[in-house]
């Protein structure tokens, strides 16, 4: 209920509600439940990976990290000449596999956490102003967002980074510039739905301002929804830095992240694999998981979703 009284659903909404509680064994009740326990089990997951990135290496429980040059290429422990010492084995500078993965996962995890953020800002806002103005607005950023989506993120990337240098604050301007687009779109289309809602309708009758209907109203309703972009949006940047480091064009030594990691191994596939092995299915994990979430969240906001 909105301050005015009114039902934020419309008619439409209402009636689809009631179909839904009408199919036998599909009430929104149990569709709810079934959200939020998809959204638990897929959250869990990646909370016990954090811990283990963020916690373990103060426990003194990871192997050495250093360079060992008498310890190039140790395989993992199941395998032959392997040691658990380094259960995941070793680089081709005798560095330790897992305590990089779990040292390098900080800067991965942070890197897709802050490049979600760049991107959902601009674009959660450059979407309201189209879906909520409509008119010449929306036409403009409308023709602004195909063109985005157009072009290949490489290209972007190249164009900036070469310009600027491979650096943090350079990725993140990358990040915020491939991932705004889709944001926006998403958005735009949600508030045009909003829109036409009765709630806002009502507030308009009664002379409340544009500017407190989008910032006190119809923006806390997006709230779900840009939630969940932005776990989406992390998958997304972790693999947009993966890829950018794969090309030498990521983070920058004596950072390292899971994509750094990968494209050093690139070259040792023929006799090293797992050096370039479990960077890589590291990311896949995470990135798999995070998307799982994302369209877990965006399943647990739209009642039309959850009852297919």
């Amino acid at each position: 209920m909105s301050r005015l009284g009114l039902d934020p659903l419309t008619s439409g909404d209402k009636a689809e509600a009631a179909a839904a509680a009408a199919e036998p064994g599909t009430t929104p009740r149990k569709a709810s439940r079934r959200s939020r326990t998809s959204v638990f089990w897929l959250a869990a997951p990646l909370v016990v990976i954090a811990a283990l990135v963020f916690v373990l290496p103060l426990t003194g429980l990871l192997p050495e990290g250093g360079q060992n040059l008498s310890k190039t290429r140790l395989p993992p422990a199941f395998l032959d000449g392997g040691t658990w010492a380094h259960p995941l084995g070793t680089d081709k500078r005798g560095q330790d596999i897992l305590t990089g993965l779990v040292t390098s996962g900080r800067l991965t995890i942070m890197i897709g956490l802050v490049g979600a953020l760049v991107a959902i800002g601009p674009g959660v806002l450059i979407g309201l102003v189209a879906g909520y103005f409509r008119g010449w607005a929306d036409k403009v950023i409308s023709i602004l967002i195909d063109a985005q989506l157009a072009l290949p993120f490489i290209l972007i990337a190249l164009a900036i980074i070469s310009n600027r240098g491979s650096s943090l604050p350079v990725l993140f301007l990358v990040l915020a510039l491939t991932g705004w687009a889709a944001c926006a779109r998403v958005t735009r289309a949600t508030t045009m739905t909003i829109r036409e809602r009765q709630f806002v309708l009502g507030l308009r009758a009664v002379g409340a301002s544009e500017a407190r209907i989008v910032f006190r109203h119809v923006l806390p309703n997006l709230a779900g929804t840009i939630v969940a972009l932005g776990t989406l949006q992390v998958g997304t940047a972790i693999l947009v830095e993966s890829a950018l480091s794969f090309l030498g064009l990521g983070v920058v030594p004596p950072k390292s992240s899971w994509g750094s990691m990968l494209a050093s191994g690139q070259d040792e596939l023929s006799q090293a694999w797992w050096i370039a092995f479990f960077p890589g299915l590291a990311i896949t994990v995470l990135v798999l998981l995070v998307n799982l979430l994302g369209d877990a969240l965006l399943t647990h906001h739209d009642p039309r979703k959850r009852r297919r």
